[in-house]
């Protein structure tokens, strides 16, 4: 078992191994492998521009190796293997670069990466020989300016007589990373769709975005051979109705493989109110930012595992993203977004030295023991005193996630195929259980 505290003092710590047996104390958490529910792909963040940045330019070649391993490594380290990738600039760019793949109008021909060749795909590169099962998901803040109504990159929408071009930029992309040795898992159709901001953004209504998908996208991609994990929505848990707008249109959502949420707005129940719409398809949870409005590491704790990590899950996600993996101690480098915001880690652009956030040690108690292709199974979850998520992996050992959200230490027994123990988690506190299935 290994522990988090909620003053920080222990930090995914393992600790003395427990022994099944009989005994029994306080609540009982029943783990039962023959409830199953969805198939995890994993946990992660987000490699925005300012993220690889930070790591390929400010690091040298030792504490870039070290940082990763720490990241992506499961045996040294905490194994996150599904990360975010945004398709051109975001509000997170290094050098408050304004760009796209395609910035001349009107046709693909001077499509490039060039700029992701720098120093995004060097860090992909290396995050993936930590982790060969790490996977990406990809997600538009806005396509090239002469594609939209407003002709900038901040705002506006999609013309609808260049929705065809629109799929055909996407086409290339993918194209572009795989020729890379990167292949895109999963594609988001638009970032936010409804957060028409003042940097990198558009607006796109469902029914554009179901037109988009049913007519361009979904056939584009299906004639050039790609099979990206189409995601709807993208944006927060307020608005789900979206998302099942979206999947309510048959000549959508046959190339749906689900939709996707944030946490800025809403409640992470709305994640199961979408899976109960639409059963056949898949949730997934993709973005969330600490800051330096919550500065307490103990509620940060709580807060992540509540909502993100055991809610996430719980509500049917398959993974589970925070935003930007990486910043520097100034919060940045920004480009028109947030000025606040903590990455899963802060890298010092003065030295290279890494510190090791909240959001770190929230991912480590699932990233590093529960693999891709486990699945979650059942167990009891007891509302402010003990709170759990279960999975079986795929060598059938079984993860167990536990929080105390409460301000008092907790004692509860740990039940499966008939044997159990008991344990005292301190107040405030999460451990992680494993043993063999």
């Amino acid at each position: 078992m290994w522990l988090t505290t909620a003053d920080g003092s222990t930090l995914l710590a393992r600790q003395a191994d427990v022994t099944f047996g009989s005994a029994t104390s306080g609540t009982t958490i029943d783990v039962n492998p023959g409830t199953t529910y969805q198939t995890m792909d994993g946990f992660g963040a987000a490699f925005t521009d300012s993220s690889t940045w930070l790591t390929w330019n400010k690091q040298s070649s030792s504490q870039r190796d070290a940082l990763l391993t720490k990241l992506f490594d499961r045996t040294n380290g905490i194994g996150l293997s599904l990360m975010r990738l945004p398709i051109g600039a975001s509000d997170f760019t290094a050098n408050s670069a304004d760009y796209t793949f395609d910035d001349t109008c009107c046709d693909l021909n001077d499509f490039s990466i060039n700029h992701d060749k720098a120093f995004t795909i060097p860090v992909l590169k290396a995050a993936k020989a930590k982790n060969s099962s790490l996977e990406l998901m990809a997600s538009p803040w806005t396509p090239p300016a002469w594609m939209k109504t407003n002709n900038s990159l901040y705002g506006g929408s999609l013309r609808t007589d260049r929705q065809s071009v629109f799929a055909d930029y996407y086409v290339k992309y993918l194209q572009a990373y795989a020729a890379e040795g990167l292949p895109i898992y999963s594609l988001a159709i638009q970032n936010e769709p409804h957060n028409e901001a003042a940097y990198e953004s558009m607006r796109m209504e469902p029914a554009q975005q179901a037109d988009v998908i049913k007519n361009q996208l979904g056939p584009k991609l299906a004639a050039n051979g790609l099979s990206p994990k189409l995601v709807a929505w993208d944006h927060n848990w307020n608005e789900a109705n979206y998302a099942t707008t979206v999947l309510n249109d048959a000549g959508a959502k046959q190339y749906l493989a689900g939709s996707a949420f944030h946490c800025y707005a809403g409640d992470v129940s709305a994640q199961t109110a979408v899976h109960n719409a639409h059963p056949d398809k898949d949730i997934w949870f993709t973005e969330c930012a600490g800051g330096d409005w919550a500065p307490n590491f103990g509620d940060n704790l709580k807060w992540n595992l509540q909502n993100l990590i055991i809610g996430g899950t719980r509500n049917w996600a398959k993974g589970v993203l925070f935003w930007n993996l990486a910043l520097d101690q100034n919060h940045g480098p920004t480009n028109g977004g947030c000025t606040d915001c903590r990455g899963v880690v802060t890298i010092n652009s003065g030295t290279g030295n890494v510190s090791y956030n909240v959001e770190y040690y929230a991912l480590g108690h699932a990233s590093k023991f529960v693999v891709p292709g486990a699945r979650r199974i059942s167990s009891t979850t007891v509302a402010g005193s003990v709170e759990t998520v279960a999975f079986r992996n795929p060598d059938n050992s079984v993860a167990l996630i536990a929080l105390n959200p409460s301000s008092s230490a907790k004692t509860f027994t740990v039940r499966y195929n008939g044997q159990s123990f008991n344990y005292t988690l301190p107040a405030g506190a999460v451990t992680t259980f494993k043993w063999a299935g």
